[in-house]
């Protein structure tokens, strides 16, 4: 029998009658959350990561409960395939609750039990809401919580989108490596207070983006670690109640078994039940990551500025028209954009600290902001870094006779007489070049003192070094090993 267009059916829970959709398989809790939530329009499908974490956890549980016999092996056995039908991505759709939700994640957590529940009463030819044969909370949730598989889902599906960020990161590393090997030779000035400072070539430059970005790659793993350590079994609190003493070492098994993730019990349940410190810690590692990528982001676009009244050192590549008036006007758009996500990812970090300063006694139940916050600058930062890599650093170029005239037109070389010169007699040979409008290299011409075959020009007066300290080192085979 076909469902009628707006039909439903009538649960009850400790509150009374629930009008739910005859077609849906989430129930009385779902449809009261949806009611209760409408907030950001952002339903929890739109992580199917966390959806996946949280079958992924149900799972775990049903397989621990069946082996100490708190579960038939037939009602095990719809469980566990309805859980690789939820992962699998079948069911995101009847995940509609908000992800800004009150109750502590109570309400995403009953959604999966009622969703795997109903599915599973399909499986063994009963009707949905059938709660006498499999229940949501006395089948799916046994044994557990919201405050234990709530937080464990969360740490999972940053996990998981994690080594998508970090891949995205080694690109982008990949390619400004690429970037500096092609300008390794072409000399030019280096700035600092956007000032006219010493000689350096544009290799070096972007050598330095790339190594500041493979080291957040790092950083983002040892985050990652923090985040292994579930307290999945603890229960309400912490203290395990309403769980077999076995339980949670065999719920831990599976969880290792199904996620390939190297996860750890916490040492302290009930202290691991509220603190949400990891999730700060991982939050904190995003803000660095989108910090560096401003600010490199704000490099580029100095250095391409102009073109013609600007440095236009490199070019960025024309990707759309830059105005609805001035004609030939090219924006930098994806640095601007790059910016731009950078913001929000820094504001979602001091949302993820707040939440998690709110915490109280034995449970933190600002969760549900935390992972929407984690989640969401994840999301921002995967999709920039691939659009800043593929749309913008692979196809940067080099003016190198640009480069070269901003570097002859300054003072930058006579830092690099001071060895020779002494300090005072390298100013004063600044001073002049600066009053007669001249060059370094036109006012120390035939000057007393130096080498004969002393040329002053650009990064000629010193040996290149790179991070291994060698004039002949390679940038191409750059390893790294050095913190920012």
């Amino acid at each position: 029998m076909i469902d009628a267009p707006n039909s439903h059916r009538m649960e009850v829970d400790s509150l009374g009658l629930v009008a739910v959709p005859s077609a849906a398989y989430f129930g009385s809790q779902t449809a009261r959350a949806i009611e209760n939530f409408p907030i950001s329009g952002v339903p929890v499908s739109r992580f199917p990561e966390l959806i996946r974490a949280l079958a992924h956890v149900k799972k775990a549980a049903c397989l621990a409960n069946k082996e100490l016999g708190l579960l038939s092996p037939e009602k095990a056995a719809a469980v566990v395939l309805s859980c690789d039908e939820v992962a699998a991505g079948q069911f995101d759709t009847e995940f509609p609750i908000d992800v800004f939700q009150g109750g502590a994640g109570t309400s995403t957590n009953m959604n999966i039990n009622e969703v795997v529940a109903n599915r599973a009463l399909e499986r063994l030819g009963f009707a949905r809401a059938r709660y006498d044969v499999i229940h949501p909370n006395d089948d799916v949730n046994r044994s557990q919580s919201t405050n234990d598989v709530y937080p464990t889902a969360i740490r999972l599906a940053i996990l998981s989108r994690s080594l998508v960020l970090r891949s995205a990161l080694e690109d982008l590393s990949q390619a400004m490596q690429e970037r500096s090997v092609a300008f390794w030779h072409i000399d030019k000035l280096g700035r600092t207070q956007l000032q006219d400072a010493v000689p350096m070539t544009l290799g070096q430059e972007f050598l330095a983006y790339a190594v500041t970005i493979k080291e957040d790659v790092r950083r983002l793993s040892e985050a990652s670690a923090l985040l292994c350590e579930i307290n999945l079994g603890g229960t309400a609190i912490g203290t395990g109640i309403n769980a077999d003493p076995s339980y949670k070492a065999l719920a831990l098994s599976h969880l290792h078994r199904i996620t390939g993730l190297e996860l750890i019990a916490a040492e302290n349940l009930v202290e691991a039940t509220w603190d949400t410190g990891a999730f700060v810690s991982f939050s904190g590692t995003l803000k660095r990551i989108a910090t560096k990528l401003s600010k490199i982001a704000n490099d580029l676009r100095l250095l391409s500025s102009g073109p013609r009244g600007g440095l236009a050192e490199i070019n960025l590549p024309a990707l759309q028209a830059g105005s609805s008036i001035m004609p030939g006007k090219v924006n930098p758009v994806i640095p601007e954009v790059i910016n731009q996500v950078a913001f929000q990812v820094i504001g979602a970090d001091l949302t993820v600290t707040l939440a998690s300063e709110a915490g109280q006694l034995q449970l933190n139940v600002m969760e549900p902001v935390i992972a929407y916050n984690i989640l969401n600058a994840q999301d921002l930062l995967i999709n920039a870094v691939t659009v800043f890599t593929q749309r913008c650093i692979s196809k940067i170029t080099a003016n190198p006779e640009q480069c070269l005239k901003h570097l002859e037109a300054s003072t930058a070389a006579a830092t690099a007489l001071v060895p020779i010169l002494g300090y005072e007699q390298a100013a004063d040979i600044a001073r002049e070049a600066i009053s007669s409008g001249r060059s370094i290299r036109s006012v120390i011409e035939g000057l007393p003192g130096l080498p004969a075959d002393f040329v002053p020009r650009s990064c000629e007066l010193l040996p290149l070094t790179g991070a291994s300290g060698r004039s002949d080192f390679d940038p191409a085979q750059c390893s790294f090993e050095t913190e920012g």
